[in-house]
């Protein structure tokens, strides 16, 4: 096999969107051999731009069940992930799912499980993760050269919203359809970087106000405090209000501090430990030394296409992904521990009480309320992947 025969499931924003990568000839080891939508409205677009022998199917099972693929992509609404994705493993496919991993840990642990159980192999489309800002932070952080992390704060509020764009869709921006708004829509990129770059925390206090700024039910504005196992502390601020917003990630070590921010990597770095130095200057207003210094980056920033092109070479060779799927339930548990604190009102511990959050989130999907205003829009999302931790979270409709 020289190619991997791919069927993408739900071609709203992001599916549609690996087609068009697929039909420019960006994925050379991946051949799209089906596709499925419960639309008329997404397969009969389809049916007008992809090539002839693209078969289109009415729901994602239909497409698994029918042996004309060797993997698929999942991007279809958010509880939809994990089901479609066992599914496939039981029908012997490889996996690609859109982020979020699932809505709730236990539904995604359930994913894990069935992923590791049919040896096949399981990606998720955490695309940030080939941006080499973030990279780059990744392998200076983990490195340990410069000491524990201390701080981490994160204010990203570059996700500004209109009410036609909740208006888009009929799932979105509700808990029963959605599962949740800016954490679970816009920030799972930002979420994931966070745990991956400088590991879970052990403890969450969040404040999730739901429809603050816009006219739906889950959340639009959160300010969240982190708590990590090594004493260090961190804020995370999102919003999809602010205008104009901000995107300024950084960590503070005790051999220095990293910003990233305007798509820079900055570092200042000390010239001893500021450990060290708190305990062996002599002087009360002293500072320790340091200088700025450049960080080489390779400019790298493949973003989806770097992500199939992974998955294609890990099913061909056995090359390493860029996000193995079972990591998508870190992310996840973070977005989970600020829902369920915010909802409690307490400070939560992690791992988090799974069988309490999925209560207080069945509680909030009875309440959910269908929505009257709809206009259903695709929008093309292709100008805002760059370096920006961009959403593109308009999902093809699939049976439930």
């Amino acid at each position: 096999m020289n190619q991997v025969k791919l069927g993408i499931i739900g071609l709203g924003n992001m599916g549609s969107g690996h087609c068009n990568n697929i039909l420019a000839g960006l994925t050379p080891e991946i051949k799209q051999t089906a596709a499925a939508d419960l639309r008329q409205s997404r397969r009969d677009w389809a049916k007008e731009t992809l090539p002839d022998d693209v078969v289109l199917f009415e729901n994602g099972d239909q497409l698994i069940e029918s042996g004309l693929c060797d993997a698929v992509i999942i991007a279809t609404p958010h509880y939809e992930h994990p089901r479609l994705a066992i599914l496939a493993f039981e029908h012997g496919l490889h996996v690609m799912s859109e982020k979020p991993a699932g809505v709730y840990t236990k539904q995604v642990r359930e994913m894990n499980e069935a992923a590791i159980r049919s040896g096949k192999v399981f990606g998720m489309m955490f695309n940030q993760r080939t941006n080499c800002v973030y990279r780059k932070m990744h392998e200076m952080v983990q490195s340990g050269k410069y000491g524990q992390i201390k701080r981490v704060n994160w204010i990203i509020t570059d996700w500004y919203r209109t009410q036609a764009y909740y208006n888009s869709g009929g799932w979105r921006a509700t808990w029963d359809g959605e599962g949740g708004g800016v954490l679970l829509n816009q920030c799972p990129h930002n979420l994931d970087l966070l745990q991956w770059i400088c590991g879970l925390p052990c403890r969450v206090r969040a404040f999730c106000h739901n429809g603050k700024w816009h006219q739906i039910e889950v959340e639009d504005d959160v300010t969240a405090y982190l708590e990590f196992p090594n004493g260090a502390t961190g804020v995370f601020v999102t919003t999809t209000a602010d205008a104009p917003g901000t995107n300024r990630f950084e960590i503070t070590l005790e051999r220095g501090k990293l910003v990233a921010e305007h798509d820079k990597l900055t570092f200042f770095e000390l010239e001893q430990s500021e450990r060290d130095f708190c305990f062996t200057a002599t002087g009360g207003f002293e500072q320790p030394a340091g200088h700025e210094v450049t960080i080489e980056l390779d400019g790298k920033n493949p973003q989806h296409v770097g992500v199939l092109n992974a998955f294609a070479g890990a099913i061909l060779r056995g090359e390493p992904l860029v996000a193995d799927g079972t990591e998508g339930i870190r992310g996840l548990e973070l977005s989970n521990a600020m829902h369920l604190s915010s909802w409690t009102d307490q400070t939560v511990t992690l791992p988090i009480d799974e069988a309490l959050f999925l209560e207080k989130l069945n509680e909030h999907r009875k309440a959910s309320k269908v929505k009257t205003e709809v206009t259903e829009v695709t929008f093309d999302t292709s100008d805002s992947y760059g370096s920006k931790v961009s959403d593109n979270t308009d999902k093809g409709g699939v049976k439930a």
